[in-house]
């Protein structure tokens, strides 16, 4: 027996015993009064302990239910209890719900719960940038009403979860979506961005293909020029500018694959060391480089008062800045100028290559340091080059947080600046007269 039923009993028991008691103290009329009159009260008592117990559950307020008296205290209590606990389990789904919310905010990709009819219940920060999507206002709206690809509401009504589909949302920019049912009729929409992904493959496409038809180019040479040497009986003089030529087409598929492993090296090699370079001498080997590449057909010239030095890579630096200068020389026509120019202060250091060559359509300039583009093909096979020049350019200057900047008008030259940041730069161990000029040189005038 509950200790309800028992409490009740014993106040059953106590009123009739003191009704007993009045019936033999005042004889049987006063003994039947009191126990009626002890019945009404513990009546009266259930009634208003109920009536106190129905308005609360009519309006229940957390952590205000009424407290009792007799039998109905451990039957209050215990509602008590029950309800404190389902608080705390409510406190607890919800702080559970928060986590995971907060957890698919933090996700790469994007996330909509959808319901049985494709409407959105919920979505995350990153599926309202993919999707364009307010997940406040939005919820409850058909999601092919906000999404109007067509190939993603044929795909979202066939509800295909095993595979996804790409969509376009506005220039260059991809999306892939996938379905995937959970629950009984709820759907989760994953959304990725596979903008960079994309562009990264096509890139490794375009490189194999490109370094394909590079090595191809020379190696059919050399096995046209085999086959002839060994199937033709050539006068010493043919045969000499056979094994030229062969000499040629291999010295280029060496230096094309120089080039693939000095990129490879500055890809995967840890951060050069903070070592000093000294800028002046630098620039000196610079000029000189160029000098003895034009053989006086250009009118070169430095200008420079350098009152930092550099840290890094002085190979890696001066590899970058000669393949600028190089590429300046090669590509401007006999006659024309190339101007080394230096500039730093307290915002960093500059070095620019400034040519009057041809110049650069303006199409060209964002794709010039990927692998093997080209402006001109047969004008970079004839001067030598291996199109990996600016990609080696590129990265060697990405190692010593370094940017490149590429300025061209067509017809009227270009100009490559190499920007260093201050943290990149230190002071001149000898600080030059503030009195001396520029260094200044036009070595070899016009040819």
């Amino acid at each position: 027996m509950s200790r309800i039923a028992i409490a009740a009993a014993a106040t059953a028991a106590a009123i009739t015993g003191l009704a007993g008691v009045v019936w033999l103290l005042a004889g049987p009329a006063w003994g039947w009064a009191t126990l009626a009159a002890g019945l009404a009260a513990q009546l009266l008592h259930h009634v208003w302990q109920l009536s106190r117990l129905a308005r609360w559950l009519a309006h229940p307020v957390p952590g205000k239910v009424p407290e009792g008296a007799g039998s109905w205290d451990e039957v209050l209590t215990g509602l008590h209890r029950f309800e404190r606990e389902s608080a705390e389990r409510e406190a607890m789904l919800a702080d559970a719900l928060a986590r995971l919310r907060r957890a698919a905010q933090a996700l790469p990709d994007g996330v909509v719960i959808l319901d049985a009819e494709n409407r959105i219940e919920w979505c995350n920060a990153t599926a309202e940038r993919h999707l364009d999507l307010d997940g406040r206002k939005d919820v409850g709206q058909p999601l092919a009403n906000l999404v109007r690809e067509p190939s993603f509401v044929e795909y979202l009504a066939a509800a295909e979860g095993a595979r996804a589909v790409r969509i376009e949302r506005g220039p260059g920019r991809a999306l892939a979506l996938q379905l995937i049912p959970y629950a009984r009729s709820q759907k989760l929409l994953l959304s990725r961005d596979t903008t960079q992904a994309e562009r990264v493959e096509t890139m490794r496409r375009d490189f194999v293909a490109n370094v394909s038809h590079e090595l191809r180019t020379p190696l059919t040479v050399l096995v046209g020029f085999l086959e002839t040497v060994r199937e033709l009986k050539l006068d010493p003089q043919r045969l000499r500018d056979y094994l030229d030529m062969m000499r040629e087409q291999s010295a280029r598929m060496q230096r094309i694959i120089d080039d693939l492993l000095t990129l490879s090296v500055l890809e995967s090699a840890p951060p050069p060391a903070a070592e000093r370079v000294p800028v002046r001498p630098l620039l000196q080997r610079l000029l000189a480089d160029a000098e003895a590449l034009s053989g006086g057909q250009h009118e070169l010239s430095l200008d420079a008062s350098p009152a930092v030095d550099l840290t890094g890579s002085a190979h890696e630096l001066s590899s970058a800045c000669g393949n600028l200068v190089s590429n300046a020389v090669r590509y401007t026509p006999p006659g024309g100028k190339v101007s080394l120019i230096w500039r730093d202060g307290a915002e960093g250091a500059s070095f620019a290559v400034q040519d009057s060559g041809p110049g650069i359509a303006p199409e060209h300039i964002p794709r010039l340091t990927e692998r093997f583009y080209r402006v001109d093909r047969g004008r970079s096979r004839d001067t030598g080059g291996t199109g990996l020049g600016l990609a080696i350019v590129k990265h060697a200057l990405a190692r010593h947080q370094a940017t490149l900047e590429i300025d061209s008008t067509p017809g009227a030259g270009s100009r490559f600046t190499v920007r260093f940041p201050a943290q990149c730069t230190l002071p001149t161990q000898r600080e030059a007269s503030p009195h001396s000029p520029p260094a200044t040189s036009h070595p070899g005038g016009r040819s």
